[in-house]
């Protein structure tokens, strides 16, 4: 225990304290403003119409986020810790302003947008700042505490999304981002330093695969536009061939998104990639709690939100309790988290279409639910992180910690949008029935990743034991491909 209490302290230590508070303060910023407007889109749909691109408020917002991942390696080199925070800090502002003033569903998508490029900006910047800033055996405990971002961001994104919602601002929600983001500047300002340590050399963008990733997400989310089976089938058909040029791309491009070999098979990082992917998309799901929860269970926009937000709790309290683990509790972490989150989805597919027996029951066994959801995701995932950068060749340290975001980003945004066209194709705008029966199969498609993720893990958690290798030698093997 005294470990675990030594390794907090040195987070916070005087020499580390500046750091740690602007890095989780970055990506506090992009997760308060996420449950904000999950909390509030029912209210704008109902004000400013647009129910048919209810998810594209989060597919845009996590493509742009996307982009901002990737090309937050050039943005440090070019304009310097500080200088990138400030950068990413007013394009963030800006799409928050548009919000704010937007009058119909497209001007709203366009400051989601920009709000989705700042905040990927400083979600990326967090993670890739982590090996720059901090000694390894500090990286666990850094990375829980900026995805512990996600608990803070459950107690004040509800509350500010649901408190206006309620009062038929919704404007002001996003309003109220702007004197705060503009806070967080004077902050990174005055803490973080002008310059590099070690000056970069510039790589060139890998605009290829970046257009093949943004685009497999867009694809799935104009397909989910159409009530029309085919249609739908034909968006995800086109997603997966431009997901598979992009792996091919990978391997014979000079410029890379991911670390080297980084999506062969053989290699760890293909499975820890593969991992966050699914847990990711197994929530993608959590978009329209609220919506349901409010038409089928006539629950207050506060209420709901706040519901919802149980997700993030559980993930934060899991998160927290095993980023001191090691050695096999790890690995046992990394595999038992799936099997949670599918238990979690399996139970929300019961309680969330239909209400049953009294009503604080059911609500219950939905909180019960997200918590699980959220709790299976968080228990390994500060292993997975901390694996990917131990496990990226020494030289590529840097495109891994970007890598994470862009993975998590991606998947985030392909979950989305299969909630979408999931949400769309089952009739969501057709009353109440049309709401229960998209939410009946969105739980139950969404389950099938998780138990992917299940048997993914499990793999490759046996794959590292059996070669019961250092860190150090898997980098050394993943080099030489």
């Amino acid at each position: 225990m005294s470990g675990s209490q030594n390794g907090w302290a040195d987070l916070f230590s005087a020499e580390n304290r500046g750091s740690a508070i602007t890095l989780s303060a970055g990506v506090a910023l992009y997760a308060t403003n996420s449950y904000i407007v999950i909390t509030i889109l029912p209210s704008v749909v109902q004000d400013i119409g647009g129910l048919a691109w209810y998810a594209w408020n989060t597919t845009l917002y996590v493509v742009c986020s996307i982009l901002g991942s990737a090309l937050s390696a050039r943005l440090m080199r070019t304009a310097g810790p500080r200088g990138s925070y400030l950068m990413a800090t007013g394009i963030f502002i800006a799409g928050a302003a548009i919000c704010t003033a937007a009058p119909n569903m497209p001007v709203l998508l366009l400051g989601r947008a920009l709000q989705g490029l700042g905040g990927g900006f400083l979600f990326a910047l967090s993670y890739a700042m982590i090996n720059l800033l901090f000694k390894e055996s500090l990286w666990p405990r850094a990375m829980a505490l900026i995805s512990a971002m996600w608990g803070i961001a459950t107690l004040i994104g509800p509350a500010v999304g649901g408190i206006f919602a309620e009062l038929h601002a919704w404007r002001w929600a996003f309003g109220l981002l702007l004197p705060v983001t503009s806070l967080f500047g004077l902050w990174v300002w005055r803490i973080l330093p002008k310059a590099q340590r070690e000056k970069q050399a510039d790589e060139p963008l890998p605009l290829m695969q970046l257009a093949l990733l943004t685009g497999a997400v867009l694809v799935v989310s104009a397909g989910s536009l159409s009530s029309e089976g085919l249609i739908n089938l034909l968006g995800f058909v086109i997603a997966v061939v431009m997901i598979l040029i992009l792996r091919h791309r990978e391997f014979t491009a000079d410029v890379r998104l991911l670390p080297r070999n980084a999506l062969r098979r053989s290699s760890p990082l293909y499975g820890l990639y593969l991992v966050m992917s699914l847990l990711i998309i197994g929530l993608g799901c959590e978009l329209f709690v609220p919506y349901m929860l409010q038409h089928l269970h006539g629950q207050a926009p506060l209420a709901a939100g706040y519901i919802t937000a149980a997700a993030a709790a559980g993930w934060t309290l899991s998160e927290v309790a095993s980023s001191g683990w090691t050695g096999r509790r790890a690995d046992n972490a990394i595999v038992c988290g799936p099997v949670i989150l599918a238990a979690g989805l399996l139970l929300l597919l019961f309680t969330v279409p239909v209400a049953f027996g009294l009503p604080w029951l059911n609500i219950s066994g939905v909180v019960l639910g997200l918590t699980l959801a959220g709790f299976g995701i968080g228990l390994g995932w500060p292993h997975l992180l901390t694996r990917v950068l131990q496990q990226a060749p020494e030289d590529d340290r840097e495109k891994a910690g970007a890598s994470i975001t862009v993975v998590q980003s991606f998947a985030s945004a392909l979950g989305a949008a299969l909630a979408g066209t999931v949400a769309n194709f089952a009739g969501v705008s057709q009353g109440d029935t049309g709401a229960a029966n998209a939410a009946f199969w969105m739980f139950l498609l969404f389950a099938i990743p998780a138990f992917l993720a299940v048997w993914i893990a499990w793999r490759s958690v046996k794959a590292r034991q059996a070669s019961g290798s250092a860190p150090e030698q898997l980098r050394r093997d993943l080099s030489q491909g």
